[in-house]
């Protein structure tokens, strides 16, 4: 709140000339607030009730008359009202605008955030800006308009109705801090559901290929349910301050009515009391409950939106050149972490993963590597988010996986399967498909890097249509590692997705992706794929063993086992 007071501050005071043009017009509301209940009163008193019919239908004239100008001061008011509204949505969207490339440009994760910021928020604060505007200023000089009326009619009228006009106006102020917290949590469900679908959406075939409709839906289901959530605790505040308009609107006329003869006997007039309750009825109690009405809904959403847009963008400071004082610098958090996982594929069945700690760290190379039925992929599919543990946490960069309020999968790992995905469409479409915004310099290196430049030649070129039909296995796995080179997740998993690559290939493909700066994780095909890694995660169903290639070979019987039965056929004797 104190950020987007200290902005609103230099917002108003460039736009005293449109507030002062709106405070003009308005006091021709004013005017004709004040005379309305008065020449009401005027009229009874002077007139029909005292035998002068004439009189009393001048007085009616002139209440009539007195709306033609407010009539004029209402196309005045909306006129320029566009000068206080439209510049607050033109620099929330630049804002919106400058913070999503803020961050996409730092490296952050693209999201639908922005979009969310730049298109339903933006516009949330200039309709509720607009209706503030508007209900404030019609309260303001209506309500001073009646009051002021009421106290030349009678100063005790102004005892009867003040009390519970402010008694109902401090009980909605008491609503004011939990409704903001309540529209707060709204909005951030909001902004994460609207997350989830913008990946979902570019992800449809990929999610479909992979089989990850169950686990789409179940976040998807949660992030429904936080929506829900929130409503229905926006909507029971709202139902408390329906006792707040009661009393400003409906409790001053009740009240009138019964203190009537008290006020006849202290002098009111008959015409005074029908003008004081015109006052209340025509003026002061609409005008109330417009007011109370928009800082329930348009106004406290409008103050979390501003509140959101006024947050300082966030970029991470440069690296330190040295740590001062001897203290040392912070690590940074673990790519990737399995906290005690135990996944099952059934309430009776064995674990095939049972109790595995494991960390990952930026920049680390993991093979994985076991007997068929292992348990491998089922591992892979754990660090990619795509199953659920039985029990134990998945992490992603100090998170966990399965947070509903982080970040989207698809922005921080990808997940490389053995049955590659080609899609018929051009060569280029398919490369691009994990990061849209891929340049054509940046596809042809990564083409070069892991090889595969000469198959781009053979095809066409970037514009050529391919399809998996007329592709190789192998040349399926090549295109679809570049797809993934091109990527900026932290976390690459490859699930035996070298296996159709020869052993030059794989080498190659595996030493690029392992440049860039990001954790690799391999379930490896060929024993190779573990000598080249940093370490090595031995899996043979439930157990498993843990170290460089180097200290499995010296210690693991298991590991040299399978060392052997790996080893290429120019080291198993020949028969002569």
């Amino acid at each position: 709140m104190r950020r987007v007071t200290r902005e609103a501050r230099p917002f108003l005071r460039a736009r005293t000339g449109p507030m002062g043009r709106l405070s003009a017009w308005s006091l021709l509301e004013f005017g004709q607030t004040l005379i309305g209940g008065y020449a009401v009163a005027q009229a009874l008193d002077r007139g029909f009730l005292d035998g002068a019919p004439a009189v009393g239908l001048l007085w009616l004239a002139v209440a009539a008359l007195a709306v033609l100008p407010a009539a004029l001061a209402t196309r005045g008011v909306f006129a320029g009202l566009a000068d206080l509204v439209e510049p607050l949505r033109d620099g929330l969207v630049r804002r919106a605008v400058t913070r999503g490339l803020g961050e996409a440009l730092d490296g952050g994760p693209a999201d639908s955030r922005s979009v969310s910021r730049v298109t339903h928020q933006s516009e949330i604060a200039r309709d509720g800006w607009g209706g503030l505007v508007l209900s404030l200023r019609s309260f303001v000089f209506t309500a001073v308009g009646a009051l002021a009326g009421m106290a030349v009619l009678s100063p005790r009228l102004l005892l009867v109705v003040l009390p519970p006009l402010l008694a109902g106006i401090a009980l909605f102020a008491v609503t004011l801090a939990p409704m903001a917290v309540h529209q707060r949590a709204y909005l951030d469900a909001d902004e994460a559901f609207a997350a989830h679908t913008g990946t979902t959406a570019g992800a449809l075939t990929d999610i479909a290929a992979a089989g990850g409709s169950p686990q789409v839906r179940e976040r998807a289901a949660r992030l429904t349910d936080d929506q829900t959530r929130a409503a229905r605790s926006l909507a029971r505040w709202a139902a408390a301050r329906i006792v707040a308009l009661g009393l400003c609107g409906a409790l001053p006329p009740i009240l009138l009515l019964l203190t009537a003869p008290w006020l006849l006997d202290h002098g009111l007039t008959t015409g005074g009391l029908l003008g004081a309750f015109t006052y209340l009825t025509q003026s002061l109690a609409p005008a109330v409950h417009a007011l109370l009405t928009v800082l329930g809904t348009a106004g406290g959403r409008l103050v979390v939106v501003l509140d959101r847009f006024t947050r300082p963008l966030s970029l991470p400071s440069p690296p330190a050149a040295h740590p001062r004082h001897g203290h040392a610098l912070p690590e940074a958090p673990l790519t990737a972490e399995l906290r005690s996982v135990s996944f099952a594929y059934g309430p009776a069945a064995r674990p095939v993963v049972d109790g595995l700690d494991l960390g990952l760290r930026p920049g680390e190379r993991l093979a994985v590597v076991g007997p068929s039925g292992s348990g491998k992929s089922t591992l892979a599919a754990l660090l990619a988010g795509v199953l659920p543990p039985t029990r134990g946490e998945v992490r992603w960069l100090g998170r966990p996986a399965a947070s509903p309020d982080g970040p989207e999968p698809t922005a921080l790992r990808t997940l490389l399967p053995q049955q590659a995905y080609i899609f018929t469409a051009t060569l280029r479409d398919n490369l691009r498909y994990l990061r849209p915004g891929a340049t054509d310099r940046e596809i042809t290196d990564a083409l070069a890097e892991l090889g595969a430049d000469r198959l781009a030649e053979r095809v066409g070129g970037l514009d050529a249509p391919v399809g998996p039909a007329r592709l190789s296995q192998g040349e399926r796995q090549l295109l679809a590692l570049v797809r993934a080179h091109l990527t900026t997740v932290p976390l690459l998993v490859l699930d035996e997705a070298t296996s159709h690559l020869d052993p030059a290939a794989e080498a190659r493909a595996e030493d690029a992706l392992a440049r860039r700066p990001r954790t690799l994780v391999v379930i490896a095909h060929r024993l190779a794929s573990a000598r080249r890694a940093d370490r090595v995660l031995l899996m043979d169903g439930a157990a498993t063993e843990y170290g460089t290639p180097d200290e499995l070979l010296a210690r693991s019987a298991r590991y040299r086992d399978l060392a052997g039965h790996w080893a290429p056929d120019h080291r198993i004797p020949q028969p002569r």
